[in-house]
């Protein structure tokens, strides 16, 4: 089994997104026969500017048109990028919260590697997937949690965040995606949360590997902490005395 390990923060050590990328995958690996770990990582991966140089190396590789030796040397770098993902039969990330949304490493990962013919295909009228992997393993890491409150604007979750990168991933052609969320890494509670996340992420390796038909937890997302004030109240399970 061939697994794509993408990795978006570039702290190392240091980062909740790659522990628990790393939990899950001893886990796996424990687990399962003949794993073989591709690990992409969008800090240390030479990544071509997508700049008009490459926007270019992009429509003449389409239309077969002659190419400058840089524009050759972008074309070559997507069409590698894109065969790491059509190699692989699972896919495992690790994502931290950067302004509410993703690092931009990955956009630029994602804008490179994610061409027509590649990693979708478009007749015209209707989108499609080029892959065809199972299942992908995502964790979703923030520093604080909808606890902190926000004076111009909704609480936001994890919207901005998980939204595209799961759409991202069906659109491709994952068909399913199994989601670990982890909330309050930067204060008091960091360590306990960490730890009870890693936790998580092995159950949820145990899980996907067991279970013939797919895991209770596939496809929906999985907190590690208590539901936020914002869920509690909308789930009808909290009211505010005052609503602003």
């Amino acid at each position: 089994m061939h697994v794509l390990n993408i990795v978006t923060s570039p702290r190392k050590d240091q980062s909740a997104s790659r522990a628990l990328v790393e939990a899950f995958l001893r886990e796996y690996m424990t687990l399962a026969d003949d794993v073989v770990v591709d690990t992409l990582d969008v800090w240390q991966e030479w990544l071509p500017e997508f700049d008009a140089e490459t926007i270019n190396a992009k429509y003449k590789g389409v239309s077969g048109e002659p190419m400058t030796p840089a524009e050759v040397a972008a074309w070559e770098k997507i069409r590698e990028l894109a065969s790491r993902f059509q190699r692989a039969d699972r896919i495992v990330m690790g994502v931290p919260m950067w302004n509410f949304s993703f690092p931009y490493k990955l956009k630029q990962l994602i804008d490179l590697s994610c061409q027509r013919n590649m990693l979708f295909t478009f007749d015209g009228k209707r989108y499609g997937p080029c892959l065809d992997i199972e299942k992908a393993f995502v964790a979703f890491v923030r520093g604080q949690s909808d606890e902190a409150g926000f004076e111009t604007v909704p609480q936001p979750g994890f919207q901005y965040l998980s939204g595209y990168v799961e759409f991202w991933l069906r659109f491709i052609g994952v068909r399913e995606v199994v989601t670990l969320t982890l909330e309050h890494t930067w204060d008091g509670r960091a360590v306990d949360m960490i730890d009870a996340g890693k936790k998580k992420a092995a159950e949820l390796a145990n899980a996907i590997l067991t279970s013939a038909a797919g895991c209770g937890n596939c496809g929906r997302t999985v907190r590690t902490v208590p539901k936020s004030f914002a869920e509690r109240e909308r789930a009808g399970e909290y009211r505010p005395a005052q609503r602003e």
